[in-house]
């Protein structure tokens, strides 16, 4: 029996990147509906067996099971996931994890506006409804809230929430075009894609839903990546900024930054000098050398606030993807 056929232009794949997920997996695979034309089951050095799992119970003719020799982490096997739809000549890749936390039922709110053209990537956000987030482990929603917001200042997209949320989809021309052996292979994985799809210039947008919290149990323990994970966002702010305003492109909001930068380093540098020695000597510090050390924090201050308005307003809203093509190197030999 064959996998069910569709217009090459519209073959629809799920992978499902698997590392200790044996209990929930093959409900997950049974509850993918009949849109999808093809399940990759990506065996992450798995140490419950889950590919083996699949491979002996589940006979979904769309199933394949792709197995990695040592554990590459989540990013890795999504990665793989990505090669092997782009090879076979899908037209938009969702990735679901196994642990049953995402509806599978979903996947098509995910996958339409990519197939009508209104999004490269769509990503869920579990934090649209109000109602819902009730349920949400609080440890988990005050970590999720933080790194929420240290995303939109390294990615770039501050229209986006839940940034870490996993539930996504992307256009197989754009995942083509991204540096998959640059990408972060593990935790930092989700948000160091957006970041790669804002240098892109890659339309994102969010995909309300509600996430499962049952008897699954996370790999990810905020309190033990928070510091790294703040590194790779200052490293990947500092890297967007260079890019965007100052490599590809120079625009007002460029001078705007220097200037703010250069005003307020200024204005601290010079005000601590006189503070110092004005505790060294016991002397009060005049007026004047006050307001000469305060007035460029005040303007910097200033131009830094109309360089985030810019950022903000600049987040990207238009689909590269119907500009773009698989490269050849994509192709598989027939």
């Amino acid at each position: 029996m064959n996998a069910p056929d569709a217009p090459a232009a519209r073959r629809i794949a799920v992978v499902i990147p698997c590392y200790k997920v044996r209990r929930h997996i093959l409900a997950v695979i049974e509850a993918i509906g009949p849109e999808v034309q093809r399940i990759y089951v990506v065996d992450d050095r798995c140490p419950d067996g889950s590919g083996d799992l699949v491979e002996s119970q589940c006979r979904d003719p769309r199933v394949r099971v792709l197995r990695h020799e040592s554990n590459q982490g989540v990013g890795g096997a999504v990665m793989t996931g990505y090669a092997e739809a782009i090879a076979e000549g899908c037209a938009v890749a969702v990735k679901i994890d196994g642990d049953g936390q995402m509806d599978p039922r979903l996947l098509p709110l995910f996958v339409q506006p990519i197939l009508d053209g209104r999004a490269d990537y769509t990503k869920g956000n579990r934090f649209y409804d109000l109602a819902r987030i009730q349920r949400m482990p609080a440890a988990r929603l005050i970590g999720n809230a933080g790194l929420s917001f240290l995303s939109k200042l390294s990615t770039g997209y501050w229209n986006l929430f839940d940034p870490t949320n996993g539930y996504t989809a992307i256009d197989a021309r754009v995942a083509a075009q991204l540096p998959m052996e640059r990408i972060s292979r593990r935790y930092f994985f989700e948000t160091d894609l957006l970041f790669r799809l804002n240098i892109a210039r890659a339309a994102v947008i969010d995909v309300p839903m509600d996430a499962v919290y049952a008897d699954e149990e996370s790999n990810l323990k905020i309190g033990k990546i928070f510091g790294e994970f703040l590194a790779k966002h200052v490293r990947n702010f500092c890297k967007r900024i260079f890019y965007s305003y100052f490599l590809r492109d120079m625009s007002a909001a460029s001078l705007e930054l220097v200037f703010g930068a250069a005003l307020i380093g200024f204005g601290l540098g010079f005000g601590s000098w006189k503070w110092l020695e004005s505790i060294h000597t016991g002397i009060a510090t005049p007026a004047g050398t006050v307001m000469l050390a305060a007035l460029p924090v005040i303007v910097g201050l200033q131009f830094l606030l109309a360089f985030v308005s810019f950022d903000v307003a600049s987040v990207p809203t238009r689909p590269i993807a119907p500009y773009l093509s698989i490269p050849a190197r994509w192709r598989r030999p027939n």
